[in-house]
């Protein structure tokens, strides 16, 4: 378990994006949210325009929602056309978006479509604009990427041996919980790398938020959640409860030119072992998520998949 000491804020579980926001101004800020037509997405896009900053949100279905951008995560076409058109300088980026399956779903690449989403579209997202976080960080003295993780990393980490599941029987909650997980040891590996240009990624645990994610869950996924809030595991939030966390790690000072941390409940969270138990500590994070050998490894991989 981690004994450094952990950053705090003056925020808590019962924080509001708004509340971190309140007096805080944005303008001149160029962000980027994606999955941002509903839920944590559309609430984080929603208060940081609140406060002034200029928000393209990116969603797969742009057309019922003005002054958004298509952006599909699973269609490397269309993240690549995303990353290229983009014009200027970009100071924050937030992968809010993700996908949750009943059963095993593969993209054209025949990648498993938890794991291609969550991770390898935002790991392609990021790469592709690093020239434009670059810029934002020599015109504002620093850029941010925000990765939305989940408690449910806790369950798995990483399969190198058969990260889409070809060959072990697919089970969806390791794999949504292994896309989590990517997230996070993602930033841990863009702050290594990046950092020298400005460039800082942090990880966030949202909490229990009631949003769409949901509606894909399988009868035993439901019956886990359910399961896993009788224990006390997680309270259920509000939106702007969910995005608070999200915006600290966008906008708070305590976390401006430092990366690699990941965010529960408006503060850093400390690490645990890896056989530790999620139902002991629901507001850590696994040692897995933010091992910087895991972390250099799944960079490279990623980057031989998506061609970055």
């Amino acid at each position: 378990m981690t004994t450094g000491k952990l950053i705090t804020t003056p925020f808590t579980a019962a924080s509001t994006a708004d509340d971190v926001l309140a007096g805080v101004d944005l303008t001149g800020v160029r962000a980027v949210v994606t999955g941002a037509s509903s839920g944590l997405g559309l609430e984080t896009a929603r208060a940081l325009a609140a406060a002034g900053a200029e928000v393209t949100r990116a969603v797969r279905d742009p057309a019922p929602h003005p002054r958004a951008v298509r952006l599909d995560l699973a269609d490397q076409a269309s993240v690549r056309r995303f990353a290229d058109e983009w014009d200027g300088p970009l100071h924050l980026l937030v992968n809010n978006a993700g996908v949750v399956t009943a059963g095993l779903d593969r993209t054209r690449e025949g990648w498993e479509l938890q794991f291609a989403t969550n991770h390898l579209g935002h790991f392609a997202l990021a790469t592709g604009l690093h020239r434009a976080l670059a810029l934002g960080a020599a015109e504002r003295g620093e850029a941010r990427i925000v990765s939305v993780s989940s408690t449910a990393h806790m369950r798995a980490g990483i399969d190198f041996a058969d990260p889409h599941f070809d060959r072990r029987p697919y089970d969806p909650q390791i794999a949504y919980a292994q896309s989590k997980t990517a997230n996070s040891l993602f930033s841990v590996e863009a702050t290594r790398r990046w950092a020298a240009d400005g460039i800082h990624a942090n990880t966030v645990n949202p909490g229990g938020v009631a949003t769409g994610l949901q509606r894909h869950f399988s009868p035993t996924q439901k019956e886990s959640l359910a399961a896993a809030e009788a224990a006390g595991v997680f309270t259920y939030k509000t939106v702007g409860q969910g995005a608070a966390t999200t915006v600290v790690a966008a906008v708070a000072p305590q976390f401006a030119r430092t990366g690699g941390h990941y965010l529960d409940d408006c503060r850093e969270a400390y690490t645990v072992p890896d056989d530790a138990a999620l139902a002991d500590h629901p507001h850590g994070v696994k040692a897995w998520a933010l091992d910087p050998e895991t972390a250099h490894r799944l960079w490279q991989v990623s980057a031989g998949l998506v061609r970055r």
